[in-house]
């Protein structure tokens, strides 16, 4: 692809005002079919099923979370790190580009469309083909996203505990649900960063700032991202996939885009991406219309699961969801199954899309992956639990498990 030559642009964005993508190559990036598509991917997938206003999309996030490393990068630098232009640039695209392999509704149909294949897998592949295209000048992305670039900064910048990725999500997401206990304050977080031994450190004065972000991410799962109805919703859409998946390869035809029923008929994994271009390119043009038009024309199929299921997402009649701290006992899933078997006369095979179980955890600070690190005023860097003078926050390093019954009675 040649390079396309454009100005500087501004964009409004309802959460920071103004933002100027920071060099022509990130809007020649921007504009390409393989960023735009994400105009079409929700960031919160079916939650907009318990909060109206949230409908804001992957693009909206990406975009944000670039303004956001821009400004990082400027502060860090102001401080004393000197970082080579070439991987700022690296670091603003990774982070521009780490959700870039979402599918559609996001989360909800990761492992339904595809299988064992993550976001993370397929945002890394996009890279490498858009690499290819503008003639190795996401190198240095590539490498940044990856964790493989010297400078390890960069990459906790990109995905860590306290990366633009969540300081983004949590104010954006917060903002277009109406939850106002997801608030955080990004703009003092990201002036309070730092760089001590090449590894990301945040200064003392902004530790009740990270306290107050990571009691806002706790609080943000349990309202927004683990509400019990929100995962009702995802739950009976994964379903309604999986069902149509079974149909499909075992010889019915479905109504489907032709970028959907590729997914539906083919079993495609980690490898298949790598192996056959026609994959990832399919997948390029898939997004959340393909898969409400056909669950919309499926409410009419002769199979009676898959249009019960249909016609409960298209109209919110959602299944219970029922939120306990102990597993559920086999006798309450087998009358469950019996009941739904009963009422529409399913077989016990066809059953089982009706009565699901799972387990939730909820982890605001998971110090397997990382921890936050201060910098304290004499120099020493203490991890943030035993800097922090919050008793509370030690509890948030650890998981709460809970378990979930999905069930349409």
């Amino acid at each position: 692809m040649s390079k396309v030559s454009n100005k500087k642009k501004i964009i409004n964005d309802p959460i920071y005002g103004f933002i100027t993508f920071p060099d022509e190559f990130i809007y020649d990036i921007i504009q390409h079919p393989y960023f735009q598509r994400l105009r079409r991917v929700k960031q919160l997938a079916l939650t907009y099923y318990v909060y109206p206003g949230a409908h804001h999309t992957r693009f909206h996030h990406a975009v944000g979370a670039m303004n956001l490393m821009t400004k990082a990068l400027d502060i860090i630098e102001k401080k004393g790190t000197t970082i080579d232009p070439k991987d700022k640039l690296g670091a603003i695209l990774a982070i521009l580009l780490h959700d870039i392999g979402h599918g559609p509704f996001s989360h909800t149909l990761e492992h339904t469309i595809v299988k064992g294949v993550s976001h993370e897998d397929l945002s890394l592949l996009f890279m490498e083909k858009l690499n290819e295209e503008f003639d190795g000048r996401l190198e240095t992305c590539i490498q940044i996203f990856t964790n493989k670039h010297p400078r390890k900064f960069l990459h906790q910048l990109v995905s860590s505990q306290l990366d633009m990725d969540r300081l983004d999500y949590l104010k954006r997401d917060s903002f277009y649900t109406g939850v106002s206990e997801g608030v955080i304050g990004s703009e003092r977080i990201i002036k309070m960063l730092n760089v001590k031994n090449d590894e990301l450190v945040v200064e003392e004065k902004g530790i009740y700032s990270i306290e107050n972000f990571i009691v806002a991410r706790r609080i943000m799962y349990w309202q927004v991202y683990l509400h019990k109805t929100v995962l009702s919703a995802e739950i009976l859409l994964s379903k309604i996939l999986e069902r149509a998946r079974f149909l499909v390869q075992n010889g019915q035809e479905l109504f489907a885009s032709p970028y959907l029923n590729y997914f539906l008929k083919n079993t495609i994994t980690t490898k298949d991406f790598t192996k056959d271009p026609k994959a990832l390119e399919v997948f390029s043009k898939l997004d959340d219309y393909d898969v409400l038009g056909a669950i919309k024309v499926w409410m009419d199929n002769e199979d009676i699961t898959l249009s019960v299921l249909s016609q409960k997402l298209i109209n919110r009649e959602l299944p219970k969801v029922e939120i306990t701290n102990t597993p559920i006992t086999e006798s309450r899933f087998h009358d469950l199954l019996g009941n739904v078997k009963l009422k529409y006369g399913l077989t016990d095979e066809e059953s089982a899309y009706f009565v699901y179980t799972d387990d939730l955890v909820n982890n605001a600070y998971d110090l397997s992956s990382g921890s936050i690190n201060i910098l304290m005023k004499d120099g020493v860097v203490v991890d943030l639990v035993a800097a922090s003078d919050n008793f509370s926050l030690s509890t948030f390093s650890f998981p709460v498990q809970k378990y979930l019954l999905s069930y349409i009675p």
